[in-house]
């Protein structure tokens, strides 16, 4: 039970209602002896007047029979400012001490207890009193501390086994209540969590949160949240391995179309034809880096890239190679190219990967502004900051809407042209965090969008 929470409630409730019960047993055992020592007094009082009565012509038989029941050994009366011992027992033994239970302050009176119950050996005391109904002025007597002491034991013996019973009444009425409320609401949310555990993409087994309380509700919503995210995460993954299956599939038979269409390309190296000429070299170097991609989609059969293999580029060469390229797709258009990147920027980069990210970029942004049906400019930058290399590709287009914003680099989740798979963004920016850099949306708005990339000067991660 203590490795419950119920139980470990269970406990603790009996354990802090008995803490409050001591911090009660001080003050109602310092009552109980005042008013003990009162009953005495009064007692000692109807005894003196039953003796006054008879101007003090009792017998000793008679003095000692009221002595015993007023349980004192004398009475000391003042009335009229004389002091007077009007009942007294023979061989008085010495007083231990005085208590003046006259306007006694609470402190006093629970200290007082205090030590009464902690002398276990016999005393005399002196208590000093008022009389009742002002018949007198002060009353004093002199009295036994054993029946006081035992009074208070058993008083006190009382109060600790009620204060138990009521201790354990309570705490079992809170464990009952606690079991209903907290504790099979609780046990509910966990069965469900291992039921869900065992088979998260069948989503009869999320949650229906069904809590009265307001805390618990709110944990029942948050895991059937998160229950949803997470079947519909593991959907997406099952996807894209099915995915992974079938380009590796299609890349198989497209390596082989790719070698017989790198031969034909090969040949029209010796076509006299100066269009041809400029053009084959780009047609070559493009056929072989679809090559070098669908084999390293074979080799490594998932959704990772390969490690970037660094080297040393010439950042303004790789960048024209592209520029070209897409202005070669393009056709007829209305996009131009702009490189800001100086003659001399040497960059550490693996040149494939890298041209590839430039490439989708690039594609990109000339796509968003054809799209627009109005002339538009695509800039790249370069330059070198302190512990890396910043390159930027900026369009002049209308900017992303906030559906892509939200989830930009997320596969399947950022194209907004029909038939994109939303796959570039994604594939971008892990080929850069594979190089130990960054790809971050730096601006979109109506007058254009800006990506960066950071690249580290050292190794990368």
């Amino acid at each position: 039970m203590a490795n419950t929470l119920s139980g470990r409630f269970l406990i603790l409730t009996i354990i802090f209602v008995m803490l409050a019960e001591v911090f009660i047993f001080f003050p109602s055992i310092a009552r109980f002896r005042e008013d003990y020592l009162l009953a005495r007094l009064e007692r000692a009082q109807i005894a003196s007047l039953a003796l006054l009565a008879t101007d003090g012509m009792i017998e000793d038989d008679l003095e000692t029979e009221l002595l015993e029941n007023a349980e004192v050994l004398n009475v000391v009366l003042r009335r009229d400012a004389v002091r007077q011992l009007i009942l007294s027992t023979e061989g008085m033994p010495a007083i231990s001490g005085s208590y003046d239970l006259r306007d006694a302050p609470a402190f006093t009176l629970m200290r007082d207890a205090l030590m009464r119950l902690l002398t276990p050996e016999p005393q005399t005391i002196r208590v000093i009193g008022e009389p009742v109904r002002d018949a007198g002025l002060l009353i004093e007597v002199t009295m036994e501390t054993q029946p006081l002491r035992a009074a208070m034991l058993d008083y006190g013996v009382r109060i600790l086994l009620l204060s138990a019973a009521i201790s354990i009444f309570t705490a079992v009425l809170l464990f009952v209540a606690v079991r209903i409320l907290m504790v099979n609401p609780i046990k509910r949310v966990v069965s469900s969590m291992i039921a869900y555990a065992e088979a998260p993409d069948d989503l009869s087994r999320k949650i229906v949160p069904r809590g009265s309380v307001r805390e618990l509700r709110n944990a029942e919503e948050a895991l059937q949240s998160l229950q949803s995210d997470i079947t519909g995460l593991l959907r997406q993954r099952e996807r894209l391995a099915q995915l992974g299956e079938a380009v590796a599939k299609i890349s198989h038979d497209l390596r082989n179309m790719l070698s017989v269409a790198t031969l034909v390309a090969d040949r029209l190296e010796t076509v006299n034809d100066p269009t041809v000429q400029r053009v084959a070299p780009k047609l070559i170097n493009s056929l072989s880096r679809a090559i070098n991609l669908t084999e390293a989609t074979l080799a490594f059969g998932r959704a990772e890239e390969p490690a970037p293999k660094l080297d040393r580029v010439a950042l303004n060469d790789l960048v024209d190679d592209v520029l070209d390229n897409d202005n070669l797709a393009q056709g007829d258009g209305d996009v131009s190219y702009i490189a800001e990147i100086a003659d001399d920027l040497v960059i550490r980069a693996d040149p494939e990967q890298l041209h590839r990210v430039l490439s989708n970029l690039v594609r990109n942004a000339r796509q968003a502004i054809a799209a627009t049906g109005e002339p538009g400019e695509v800039t790249v930058r370069g330059r070198v900051e302190d512990d890396g290399w910043r390159i930027e590709v900026c369009d002049s287009g209308p900017g992303l809407p906030q559906k892509i914003l939200d989830n930009l680099f997320k596969p399947f989740s950022s194209s907004q042209k029909e038939g994109g798979t939303g796959l570039g963004l994604a594939i971008c920016s892990e080929i850069i965090r594979g190089h130990g850099g960054k790809l971050e949306l730096v601006k979109t708005d109506t007058e254009g969008t800006t990506f960066a990339m950071f690249l580290p000067a050292g190794l990368a991660a």
